[in-house]
């Protein structure tokens, strides 16, 4: 039915209407005429903090959320690739960890679609430890690109991803950085010992002392045997009780790490589990890592007496 004219001048309604179409109107934006964009990560790690972080405005998908698949061996399927086509943001972590990710991407270029390389973004080099997301520092900076991306992606929704982004720095993840400063602050120096890589970034983040070889720490990381004077170093470590803290990686569960868990019982060390990808599986980003922090600084309160 058509609009019966209301009693103001035409040019001044001509106007009016332009300035809402145009979006100069003090409303909120309203939904995009096309529904959320579609986003996806290669990992939940980052796939929460990308459904975070785009909110109402996002339909995002992680193509690896369950603690059972490895990461590195992963072989994509057909619906994996046309997410990964059809994708406006894609996040990968890189450094080796997610490599058929990255075939993945290099195989269906598309123009306009966000990439974020987290091993790229952070300067990781390829050699160096995939395990991003424990590095509280480098959480802020695949954040922030992340962000950036949803606003090139969906223009018209920046402001919402602005104000996304501020509430989750500082609100949602204030639990978990309030947990990663008292542990610095009280625990730092504190020898701990770990199985495998994964915990490193932490550890140096918390400012503890990882006495574990690092030879041993890579080697069980990548599915390679440790060399047996490593192993017999971390044993003595672990049965002199030169560790305060044994950190092992629950998904990364080898016969070599077994043992070591074995050891560090048997001396009386308090064990912290970690794992790579979410738990519970549906968790988010900062509810899983506060978990494991808040059961990290029991064991150190344990152990050393403070």
């Amino acid at each position: 039915m058509p609009l019966r004219p209301l009693p103001i001048g035409g040019i001044v309604l001509a106007i009016l209407v332009a300035l809402v179409s145009t979006g100069c109107a003090t409303e909120r934006p309203a939904e995009p005429a096309g529904g959320p964009i579609v986003v996806a990560a290669s990992i939940d790690t980052w796939g929460s903090v990308l459904a975070q972080l785009g909110g109402s405005r996002v339909r995002a998908r992680s193509i690896i959320a369950s603690p059972a698949t490895d990461p590195h061996d992963y072989e994509p399927t057909p619906a994996d690739a046309r997410l990964i086509a059809d994708a406006a943001v894609f996040v990968y972590n890189g450094v080796g960890y997610d490599s058929w990710a990255k075939r993945a991407v290099h195989a269906d270029p598309e123009p306009d679609r966000q990439v974020i390389d987290v091993g790229r973004l952070t300067a990781t080099p390829d050699d160096g430890n995939p395990h991003r997301w424990y590095d509280p520092a480098n959480v802020v900076t695949v954040a922030d690109a992340i962000t950036a991306a949803l606003k090139r992606a969906d223009p018209s929704d920046a402001g919402y991803f602005d104000s996304l982004h501020t509430h989750w720095l500082g609100t949602d993840l204030a639990g978990y950085r309030e947990l990663i400063d008292g542990i610095r602050s009280r625990y730092a120096g504190t020898p701990v010992a770990a199985s495998e890589s994964v915990f490193s970034p932490l550890a140096q983040a918390l400012g503890l002392d990882l006495v574990t070889p690092p030879g041993l720490l890579r080697a069980v990381s990548e599915g390679i045997d440790p060399s047996s004077a490593d192993k017999a170093l971390l044993d003595r470590q672990l049965t002199r009780r030169e560790a305060k803290v044994y950190v092992f990686n629950s998904q990364n569960a080898t016969p070599d790490v077994a043992a070591q868990l074995r050891t560090a019982e048997r001396a009386g060390i308090p064990v912290v589990e970690v794992t790579e990808t979410l738990t519970p599986r549906g968790s988010s980003f900062q509810d899983w890592q506060s978990n494991q922090l808040r059961q990290l600084r029991a064991a150190l309160a344990r152990a050393t007496g403070r």
